[in-house]
């Protein structure tokens, strides 16, 4: 059976949505980073680059990286993905998602609520290319009810991933200023899928970071 390493952050929420979207049974692997869990030498070897999501399926093949694990199991599957006149934009957008969007907003996030001191230069930088990057896809999002073609894909499990978090990103309000993200957002918000990926570690305890030994696990190369 395919085996999930999960921590309850946003890329891998994405998996945990295809999973529940699709009902392909899985074991759960919790990976708690505030404990340092994800730089053990058994889960290295699973992902060298010690990050979560990963996934290891029952033939042994190991896939790490969010978007790398939906495309993955997606054509296995033959689930979510996009008529093949569409592969082009299901592409480039997982993409914009996977290298603009979600590092950014990670960015805006650490130097906000994480790091040790503030760095104004920074926190506008981060903040202005998140904003900039939801402007985007604010934009592509007229007139359209998903990100790519018309019908729900993995495109729109990797944003929503995000978009979830779109509060701690950029403020309490911050999608009042992109409306057709929130449109968007609100109609899979409402999938009962959400529900289910939502509840996927209920009852499994995090640690929550915070204190110097969760901060050294889960910035190593702040403390070398």
């Amino acid at each position: 059976m395919l085996k999930f390493y999960y921590h309850p952050t946003p890329n891998p929420m994405k998996v945990a949505l295809f999973l529940a979207e699709t009902g392909l049974p899985f074991d759960l692997v919790p990976i708690d980073t505030a404990k340092g869990e994800q730089h053990d030498p058994a889960f290295r070897a699973i992902n060298p680059n010690g990050k979560l999501p990963a996934i290891v399926d029952e033939d042994g093949t190991a896939v790490f990286d969010s978007t790398a694990i939906l495309l993955y199991l997606s054509e296995k599957t033959g689930r979510l993905g996009a008529a093949p006149e569409q592969r082009g934009a299901l592409l480039s957008w997982l993409m914009f998602i996977g290298t603009g969007l979600g590092p950014f907003s990670g960015q805006s996030v650490h130097f906000h609520h994480a790091a040790p001191e503030e760095i104004p230069y920074a926190r506008n930088r981060y903040m202005k290319e998140a904003r900039r990057h939801y402007q985007v896809l604010n934009d592509h999002l007229r007139g359209r009810d998903f990100i790519v073609g018309d019908s729900y894909s993995i495109a729109d499990i990797s944003a929503w991933g995000w978009v979830m978090r779109a509060p701690r990103v950029m403020g309490e309000d911050a999608l009042a200023d992109f409306p057709e993200v929130a449109r968007w957002f609100e109609a899979i918000n409402a999938r009962p899928a959400v529900e289910v990926a939502g509840r996927i570690a209920e009852g499994i305890p995090f640690k929550t970071p915070g204190d110097a030994a969760s901060l050294r696990a889960l910035y190593p190369g702040n403390y070398a």
